[in-house]
């Protein structure tokens, strides 16, 4: 190995700039992020439900220093003084553009995930005031080096079943464009507002074969919408699973590689049958899995089902 493949970092962490803002719904903006290390950024189209990580200033207004960061960065992170290192989550590649010193990382941000009376977070503090010129760090994948955080693997499944709250709708919206024409399925989005539904559906493109049906909350339950279509889609007749607060995994991540609460992990094989993608809050993807494992009967290695965020409970990273 040469010393420059040494000095090499194996993902993009660095300091990016707010190129552009757009208000896209009463609850969804959308960020241009630029700077000099993106031209190396490592996410190829389609790039399903990438995942990458942005920190934003803490209460002293300065960014994290991570300069020369390796492998090593998160204890690196969290080694700094709280009110300096600053927050940090995790969000979806809504797209690329550009290429070399032009490229552009798209992310769309829910600027209210949940209603009144709730903690809003970091991340969308800053997106309801960030403004072009802001700056903050980003971790994403480097072209040619291994980063993960892909969990979108239909195989040769012959129908999808994509299943999402407002937290999760930018990476369903990135899957549906980057299918083949001839996917075929249903993905069901639930949104706050209706204002939401109709702004995102104007714009959303997806194969002639999936059906994409928009829900807006507007006051009912949080995850009640989504649990109705997906019954009614698996012919499985009303119904509601209740889930205690004390059977939620906060960390829920369940895929056919991964299981967050230890559970084996199914022998690899092709999915022929459904394949079934669920993101959201996690009490709500919970009562999910229940459907579509339990009185479904899907085979583990048919479904990821992924807790994106937990009401009432502040995510790190």
């Amino acid at each position: 190995m040469t010393t420059a493949e040494q000095a090499t970092p194996t993902m993009i962490l660095d300091q990016v700039e707010v190129a552009s803002v757009e208000r896209l719904s009463p609850s969804f903006a959308r960020f241009e992020l630029a700077g000099p290390a993106l031209a190396d950024l490592g996410c190829e189209q389609p790039s399903w439900d990438q995942r990458i990580k942005l920190v934003f200033p803490g209460s002293t207004g300065r960014l994290p220093d991570l300069d020369g960061a390796d492998e090593s960065w998160w204890d690196r992170w969290l080694e700094q003084p709280e009110a300096e290192r600053g927050h940090m989550r995790t969000y979806t590649v809504r797209t690329v553009r550009g290429s070399g010193a032009e490229r552009r990382l798209v992310v769309d941000i829910v600027l209210h995930p949940e209603g009144d009376g709730v903690d809003l977070g970091p991340g969308c503090a800053w997106a309801a005031r960030a403004a072009a010129g802001d700056r903050l760090v980003a971790i994403a994948p480097r072209r040619g080096h291994d980063f993960g955080g892909i969990e979108f693997a239909p195989g040769a499944a012959r129908e999808l079943l994509l299943v999402a709250d407002e937290t999760a709708v930018p990476a369903v919206c990135s899957i549906l464009e980057g299918l083949d024409r001839d996917a075929r399925g249903l993905a069901v989005l639930e949104v706050p507002h209706a204002a939401d539904a109709e702004a995102l559906a104007a714009a959303q493109t997806a194969p002639a074969g999936v059906r994409v049906v928009w829900r807006p909350r507007d006051g009912a339950a949080l995850g009640s919408l989504l649990e109705q279509e997906v019954r009614r889609h698996l012919g499985l007749g009303g119904g509601h699973v209740e889930v205690d607060d004390s059977e939620v995994d906060p960390d829920l991540w369940e895929t056919p590689a991964y299981s967050s609460s230890g559970e084996p992990v199914a022998a690899p094989g092709e999915v022929e049958g459904l394949y079934a993608w669920i993101a959201g809050e996690s009490k709500v993807v919970t009562g999910l899995r229940r459907v579509l494992v339990n009185e479904a009967g899907l085979d583990r290695r048919q479904v990821a089902f992924m807790g994106y965020w937990r009401r009432g409970v502040s995510m790190r990273g």
